[in-house]
């Protein structure tokens, strides 16, 4: 019986090893080159001689020989697909990428966002090339060629932080060829400084109802003057006014006494300015159907403001760069020492 038990488990031992090793066959692919299988697995436990530890120590050396073989055949698949994958990679590196066409082909992402006729005319100067002022104002006119006339505007670079107080820049300058625009001018007064303003050619004039029309929107104007004795009931309009700049103020000449003389000088062409977050100074001085001595003349009134009006807080070089440009044109950079030195020609 003893003997029968153990021909019995034998034979189960050997059922199971075959079962496990027809699952563990692998398909058709690189397995097919492997080496084959051992031929002492296919022999019969039952023929294995001895005593039962070593028909056991028989079973799992085959065992062991056989994963070694299936370890060894999935490790070189394995390699061969790392090397077909780096000749996938190796060929999509050496091919070249296509072309870009259009615009997408311009180098400065800015210009891809600009229309045709943007770049065309910016072609007319050079980006990195600092102009005079005489040969920026011709070039200037000829970069203007839309079907509209454009505005002359300055753009000043200054060496301030506005953040502090002594670095603020808030001013005016006279434009002594005018600004090109007609200028819509309010005034706030009461008692006989309405008829004054009147007279003096003032587009709008009121008191308490003028105020009353600007807090429910009326903004028909473009800059608001005020008498001194105003001031208190304007301070309300604060919210209103102030960020679109038309709040009064004494530094810009727009909360004065002498109320006829500053209608006459906005009239003319009297223009506010001040320094952005960034300390750049944005003044308009004409437009581009003026003569180029007329541009020229606005420009160095411009200038000479600025320079007038330097902050108290500035600390070494003033000028970091200078730019003028039509409304719909490309910027021409200026030479700065020759800007500030530049005399206009004696008239004759």
């Amino acid at each position: 019986m003893a003997s029968c038990a153990t021909h019995s488990s034998l034979m189960l031992a050997y059922a199971a090893a075959s079962t496990r090793s027809q699952e563990l066959t692998p398909t058709p692919s690189l397995f097919s080159f492997a080496s084959p299988r051992p031929n002492n697995l296919s022999v019969p436990l039952l023929l294995l001689g001895g005593s039962r530890e070593r028909r056991f120590a028989a079973i799992d050396r085959a065992s062991n020989r056989y994963f070694q073989v299936v370890v060894s055949a999935v490790a070189a698949e394995a390699d061969l697909d790392t090397e077909e994958d780096a000749e996938q990679t190796a060929t999509a590196v050496l091919d070249p990428p296509k072309p870009k066409k259009g615009k997408a082909a311009l180098v400065l992402k800015r210009d891809r966002t600009r229309s045709k006729r943007f770049l065309e005319i910016q072609k007319l100067r050079e980006t990195k090339k600092e102009y005079d002022v005489t040969t920026a104002i011709s070039l200037l006119k000829q970069t203007a060629n839309t079907r509209f006339v454009e505005s002359v505007e300055a753009h000043f670079r200054l060496n301030i932080d506005p953040k502090y107080n002594d670095q603020q820049l808030r001013a005016t300058v006279s434009l002594p060829k005018g600004t090109g625009q007609t200028v819509i001018v309010a005034v706030l007064a009461q008692g006989e400084k309405v008829d004054e303003a009147k007279n003096a050619g003032a587009d709008i004039v009121g008191s308490e109802d003028l105020i009353e029309q600007i807090k429910g929107g009326f903004m028909e104007f473009d800059k608001l003057i005020a008498s001194p004795d105003m001031m208190v009931k304007v301070a309300g309009l604060g919210k209103i006014l102030g960020p679109r700049g038309l709040m009064p103020n004494p530094k810009a000449g727009t909360v004065t006494a002498n109320i006829p003389q500053a209608i006459e000088e906005f009239k003319k062409g009297k223009v506010e300015f001040r320094a952005d977050k960034t300390g750049i100074v944005h003044i308009p001085f004409g437009k581009v159907n003026f003569t180029e001595d007329d541009l020229l003349i606005n420009f160095l009134a411009a200038v000479k403001s600025v320079e007038t009006n330097k902050p108290k807080g500035a600390k070494g070089v003033y000028w970091k760069s200078a730019h003028i440009c039509s409304s719909m044109g490309p910027s021409i950079k200026l030479n700065i020492r020759e800007m500030i030195d530049f005399k206009p020609p004696a008239a004759n």
